[in-house]
């Protein structure tokens, strides 16, 4: 029965921190297609050296597919990004809208890899799967409310975004672990293509937003450039040793540092639910590992 190792966990307990902290970062600033687009191209900058040195220490072997699944990726990340920066200019909250995709994606996840994968999490593991998204629900108050509340078409946008999650964390899954892509050589292929569609999508969509972006918000472009590649490249080191089934709900902790760091510094409010959803989390992520 398939466990989560301590080494998988901590890259998943880092990624989760990193990716909830780029998200506040997202939130804060405003977003827009400026922003996302010029972010995707710092990456591939600042990334590029990294990325030689692993195909360089790793010897990578280039085949055909591996291009074909950079793009597959690439185009769905695309639209879970440009999803999520809407969920967030709709007017939702960034402990509503992050909660819901997160909370969405991965048990969409869960069942994806046990009918197409074959993996079979033990009845721990599901019981902490299932605590988990629990706990991220718990976090946005009153489902029933959303309806009436102004954010309704942020919370439409975030339940998209974590559709699109679930698909890009079993197409990544099936790339590092059975094709064996370098993770970082993988994450920077698919935001190249990502940046193909983005930037030129910013241009026509609101002229002069990527001079606008980098002259009024280059340390948030060059900061969301630099640390979410790292996010997401330490999930997929994960993945490459450690069922998806079991990494995908682990990254819902990072529900938590967003719940946190939207309460502090955003003044969203409501300390003790976020305490209690805490605490669901935590035993969540122990089903997990001990399952």
């Amino acid at each position: 029965m398939p466990r989560m190792t301590l080494v998988a966990l901590a890259l998943v307990l880092a990624s989760a921190f990193i990716h909830a902290s780029w998200n506040f970062v997202l939130k804060r600033s405003g977003g827009g297609a400026g922003v996302l687009a010029l972010s995707c191209a710092a990456s591939l900058v600042i990334w590029a050296p990294f990325v030689a040195i692993a195909v360089w220490l790793q010897g990578y072997a280039f085949e055909p597919i591996h291009l074909a699944l950079m793009f597959a990726s690439g185009m769905i990340h695309t639209v879970y990004f440009l999803l999520l920066d809407r969920a967030y200019r709709s007017g939702g909250d960034l402990s509503i809208v992050y909660p819901l995709a997160r909370a969405t994606g991965p048990l969409l996840t869960i069942v994806v890899a046990i009918v197409l994968l074959g993996e079979r999490p033990g009845p721990l593991a599901l019981g902490g799967a299932v605590l988990i998204g629990a706990s991220a629900l718990l976090l946005t108050g009153n489902p029933f409310a959303w309806h009436r509340s102004e954010a309704r078409h942020a919370v439409g946008f975030a339940l998209l975004t974590g559709l699109f999650i679930s698909m890009y964390t079993v197409m990544d899954k099936y790339s590092v672990a059975v094709w064996l892509i370098p993770p970082l050589v993988f994450d920077w292929g698919c935001n190249a293509f990502r940046c193909l569609v983005l930037v030129p999508h910013a241009r026509r969509s609101d002229p002069g937003s990527l001079a606008r972006a980098w002259r009024e918000q280059r340390r948030t472009v060059l900061l969301i450039g630099t640390v979410s590649p790292l996010s997401y490249i330490l999930v997929l080191t994960a993945m490459v040793f450690t069922p998806v089934s079991l990494v995908a709900p682990a990254r819902e902790v990072s529900i938590l540092f967003a719940a946190l760091l939207g309460a502090h510094y955003l003044k969203e409010g409501d300390f003790k639910r976020r305490a209690m959803a805490a605490g669901g989390m935590v035993l969540g992520i122990a089903g997990l590992a001990l399952g």
